[in-house]
């Protein structure tokens, strides 16, 4: 596929076959496998991989470091976050750069689904078939097949297949 017209796609970026991708997108050396879709206002960074069949719904953020395993939606507007403790600056002042910090990854497991507006720290891992409430801040690991939400994202059930 084309670039879509007012969207940024680097060289570096991976696409695999028939990915979907809508306007005003923001993508740089990540990668996305088959038949997936990248909905408008979305930015996607380097390093982070998008497996086959997700849906990345409008005005998510899936920064460096962010695993998406196949079969998975993303609702709008969900923000992944990879550092534990963000800075501008370094002790002395100076800008930090990308030597000052750690990148912690997030594992989305297969067939995982995470409602609008949620935010997942980093270092989490969201299970296979795990369902995260619409507004939802995850904190911790999320098991399989279970339904949380609330801030701190908390166990409510088990889903039902």
């Amino acid at each position: 596929m084309g670039t879509p017209e007012y969207s940024r796609i680097a060289p570096d970026v991976k696409l695999g076959k028939d990915v979907k991708i809508y306007a005003f997108v923001n993508l740089y050396g990540c990668e996305i496998d088959d038949e997936s879709r990248i909905g408008t206002f979305v930015e996607i960074q380097k390093g982070a991989k998008i497996g086959k069949h997700v849906k990345v719904s409008s005005h998510s953020f899936i920064c460096e470091g962010v695993t998406i395993e196949d079969e998975v939606f993303i609702g709008h507007g969900v923000m992944f976050i990879n550092d534990k403790y963000p800075r501008s600056t370094t002790e002395d002042g100076s800008l930090q750069s990308e030597a000052d910090w750690t990148c912690i990854p997030t594992l989305i497991k297969k067939r995982a689904s995470i409602g609008s507006n949620a935010t997942i720290l980093c270092g989490v891992t969201i299970g296979e078939g795990a369902l995260v409430g619409a507004g939802s801040v995850v904190t911790h690991d999320v098991p399989a097949g279970a339904v949380v939400a609330g801030n701190p994202a908390h166990f409510i059930t088990v889903k039902e297949p």
